[in-house]
This record gives C-alpha cells, sequence and structure tokens, in this order.
C-alpha cells in the first residue's frame, strides 16, 4: 500500500514565508477595548445624571407633598392643597423630564461621536494593516522569484 507523503515540512515553509504581524491583533483589540471604555464611560455618566435627577424629582415631591398634608384650618383647604400639590407635581415632572431628555440627547450624541471616531480609527488601521500585509506578501514573493532564477 502507498503511504501517503508527508506535507507537515511543506506547510511550515510556507506558513514561514507569510509571516502574521501579530501587532495588528494587538492593537485591534486596544483600540476596541478604548472604545468599550469611553462607551462605558458615557454609559456611567448617563446614569449618573439620570440618578441624580430621579433623586432630586423625589425630595421635590416629598417636599411638596409635606405642604399638603400639613393640618388645615377649613375643609376648603385641603381641596386646595391637593390641587396646589397636583399643580405643583405635574410642573416638577415636566422640569425633570426635560432634564432626562437633555441627558438622552447627551448620550445619543457622544455615542454617534464615538462611533463616527471608532469608525474612522479601524479604517485607518484597516488600511495599514492591508499596505503592510501586501508589502510583506510583495517582498516574499520577489525573495521567491529571485530564489527560483
Amino acid at each position: 500500500m502507498t503511504k501517503a507523503p508527508d506535507f507537515t515540512k511543506v506547510m511550515q515553509d510556507m506558513m514561514a514565508s507569510f509571516p502574521v504581524d501579530a501587532s495588528a491583533f494587538q492593537n485591534a483589540f486596544k483600540t476596541q477595548a478604548a472604545f468599550g471604555e469611553k462607551l462605558t464611560k458615557v454609559a456611567l455618566d448617563a446614569a449618573e445624571k439620570s440618578t441624580e435627577i430621579s433623586s432630586k424629582w423625589a425630595k421635590e415631591a416629598l417636599a411638596k407633598l409635606s405642604v399638603a398634608a400639613t393640618v388645615k384650618d377649613e375643609p376648603a383647604d385641603y381641596t386646595k392643597a391637593a390641587t396646589d400639590f397636583a399643580s405643583a407635581t405635574a410642573e416638577i415632572a415636566s422640569e425633570h423630564m426635560a432634564a432626562f431628555a437633555e441627558v438622552a440627547k447627551k448620550v445619543q450624541m457622544d455615542t454617534v461621536e464615538l462611533m463616527l471616531a471608532a469608525g474612522k480609527t479601524a479604517s485607518t488601521e484597516a488600511s495599514a494593516a492591508v499596505k503592510k500585509a501586501t508589502d510583506d506578501v510583495t517582498a516574499v514573493a520577489k525573495k521567491a522569484a529571485a530564489a527560483a532564477k
């Protein structure tokens, strides 16, 4: 029975002729990690601001409720206190919803900015990697052509 030829050495020689630049992978990983860090910072800043808005909203609502819950002299004063509380609650709700909208708007703008920067960086790095790979392959091909002569 015929034994199949061992191509291990041939494959090793071929792979050695086309070296892989691991720095491109490392740079891509570092770029991705930096992008993740910036995006996380945007999200955490938004969460912090949202928490501050919620806390302020709750404090203001409780303060208005405290005023509404005090003892009144006349029965009609209770109706007025409830009406004043509802009106004040609606007012502070619209103020705080506007503050939440500003946070969301800032997150959206920061995210778009990060995405555009990441796209530009990725494009630049990809172009550099392709150029380097082309140069390496060209050099190997020239060396192989010279060796064949």
